[in-house]
């Protein structure tokens, strides 16, 4: 009889639980690849690059001596030299900052910019639907890379100019997704329930229609940042991004074309960590775009 007022202690549910709760721990960490998680983690290193670089390298990036120019890669300079004899690997850090601020301002202005454009063509009736969208059917003929052209030639060179034409560029994509989710929210039940029950239109527009049409737009702005850091380094390759002297990596990887034959990791380098950015970026985008995906599915 004492026995029987004993609890379990061989296969019964003192000793499950722990493993019950092991599990519940470990799922949604062993639910993400181990190339998203390196992904993550090389992003976070290159954003800390980008936020302090002075952490990685007590070298300036504007210090120059002419007799150590053009120097290979070695244990005084671990990237090399360039034609001036500036520390390549100081430059590529300190190039993080307005390298990634390109690509973060455009794909803002785009985010912004699409999203006003997408509700207006959504939720301003059909006559302004029909030329709303033909007009971003003639925008989207158009290679981004060629639209950003255009624009920076209309505006002129500058950062600010540059995150301004690559934005214009990317918001007929955003605008088309915007409009598609507003279509289908706005036939929903609760905002038809909404409308029903005498709601204002502004307050229906702002706390049901917006937030739910916006909500892949986040997910897809993620992949789209890579996107627009390489047309910000394209025409920053063009010289029409920031002033010299700035360390930008696409204005560094311009300076290394001419240099290819004598001195190869000028122009190597920069490029690898545009590279090495872009594809850290888009695997963690594309990744957060398959769960939301999947989520909404269910």
């Amino acid at each position: 009889m004492a026995s029987s007022l004993l609890p379990d202690l061989g296969t019964g549910s003192a000793v499950a639980a722990p493993a019950r709760v092991r599990r519940r721990w470990a799922g949604p960490l062993s639910s993400v690849p181990v190339t998203v998680v390196l992904a993550g983690a090389l992003l976070l290193i290159i954003v800390l690059v980008a936020v302090a670089p002075g952490l990685f390298t007590s070298v300036s990036p504007s210090a120059t001596d002419p007799l150590a120019a053009l120097q290979a890669p070695g244990s005084a300079h671990w990237l090399g030299t360039d034609q001036l004899g500036r520390d390549l690997f100081t430059r590529i850090l300190y190039g993080a900052r307005p390298s990634l601020l390109l690509g973060f301002g455009s794909t803002v202005v785009s985010v912004v910019a699409g999203a006003a454009f997408g509700l207006a063509a959504a939720l301003g009736g059909r006559v302004a639907d029909q030329l709303l969208m033909r007009l971003a059917d003639i925008l989207l003929a158009l290679p981004a890379l060629l639209l950003a052209l255009l624009v920076v030639t209309v505006l002129g060179s500058g950062t600010v100019n540059v995150m301004t034409a690559i934005g214009i560029a990317f918001v007929p994509g955003y605008a088309r997704l915007v409009r598609a989710e507003a279509m289908v929210v706005r036939r929903s039940g609760y905002v038809e329930s909404a409308v029903a029950l005498g709601l204002p239109r502004r307050r229906i527009v702002l706390r049901h229609i917006l937030p739910n049409a916006l909500a892949p737009l986040l997910t897809l702005a993620t992949v789209g940042f890579g996107t627009a850091l390489i047309s910000a380094s394209g025409l920053s390759f063009l010289g029409l991004g920031p002033a010299a002297p700035s360390p930008e990596w696409g204005a560094l990887l311009s300076a290394g074309r001419d240099f290819l034959q004598t001195a190869w990791w000028i122009g190597v380098f920069p490029g690898a960590a545009v590279t090495t950015t872009v594809i850290a970026v888009n695997v963690v985008g594309r990744h957060a775009q398959q769960r939301f995906t999947r989520r909404t599915a269910r």
